[in-house]
């Protein structure tokens, strides 16, 4: 798969403990989008945030959260990224996505499958 040097990278901030049909969100998107044919995705946890509830999420030893907040990010064209945002708009109950223009300076893949 090659990607323009023009894409689209979309946000999607969750929290850990976030679920979908009984399994973890974040998880979800991902698998989501490897089967809607979508470039990549990546989960990042963070150290620390909040969200529109204003609570706060850190992973500091003395109050150990078990929902971090994490991010969601998938880069590929604008057609499949805005084709890929209903199906997650149904499986979003709580949390922010964002959509940003970027540009790809390179992407590329082992010629071997796994």
């Amino acid at each position: 798969m090659n990607l323009p040097k023009q894409a689209e990278r979309l946000r999607i901030f969750i929290g850990e403990g976030d679920r979908s049909d009984g399994r973890p969100l974040y998880e979800a998107i991902v698998q989501e989008a490897r089967k809607a044919g979508l470039a990549g995705a990546t989960v990042l946890r963070a150290v620390m945030g909040y969200g529109a509830n204003s609570r706060v999420h850190s992973n500091k030893i003395l109050r150990l959260s078990e929902d971090l907040s994490l991010v969601v990010e998938i880069v590929d064209v604008p057609e499949k990224i805005g084709a890929f945002l209903p199906l997650l708009d149904k499986m979003i109950t709580e949390g922010l996505v964002t959509r940003e223009p970027v540009e790809v300076i390179f992407y590329r893949h082992s010629r071997q499958q796994q």
